[in-house]
């Protein structure tokens, strides 16, 4: 079974590399008289990174492209890339633990991002595991500390 990643042909120009799931595309810099490289992942529009590129001996042209730098131009924009699913992961799915009645509550909030109707579920969990409540909030709800501690103080009324 091939995966769309094999049915894309292999490139390797001085200033194009298509190869496992990536384009590198060596691009004039706008900003100045020097170069960039631009780095795509597959069946993607914006890419993932853009970076300086090397100038070659000439000082005009810039360095081709080889194995060696697309790998490593890979490793970079893979990384970018992992970064920011973190990030967004890390923003989508909060947690805050907090002592309450000398127990410790952990209160989490979690955001489905939707374009025309996003919503987010406040929820409240013990030590043992077990759901002790949750409420629909608003996407824009701001989780911390007091936020937490006012709504396991409200008996987990829904907050406004």
């Amino acid at each position: 079974m091939t995966s769309p990643i094999d049915e894309v042909p292999a490139v390797h120009e001085d200033r194009l590399w298509i190869d496992k799931g990536w384009t590198a595309r060596v691009i004039k810099n706008e900003d100045d008289d020097g170069w960039a490289v631009a780095m795509f992942k597959q069946g993607e529009d914006e890419p993932a990174l853009v970076g300086p590129w090397t100038m070659g001996r000439d000082k005009k042209n810039p360095k081709p492209l080889d194995v060696g730098a697309f790998n490593t131009l890979v490793k970079t924009a893979s990384e970018v890339l992992r970064r920011h699913e973190q990030h967004l992961h890390a923003t989508l799915h909060q947690a805050i633990t907090v002592s309450a009645s000398e127990r410790r509550i952990t209160v989490r909030l979690d955001i489905t991002p939707d374009e025309d109707q996003p919503s987010a579920r406040l929820s409240a969990v013990d030590d043992g595991g077990d759901v002790l409540a949750a409420v629909a909030v608003s996407p824009g709800f701001k989780l911390n500390r007091a936020s937490a501690e006012a709504w396991i103080a409200s008996e987990f009324a829904r907050p406004r």
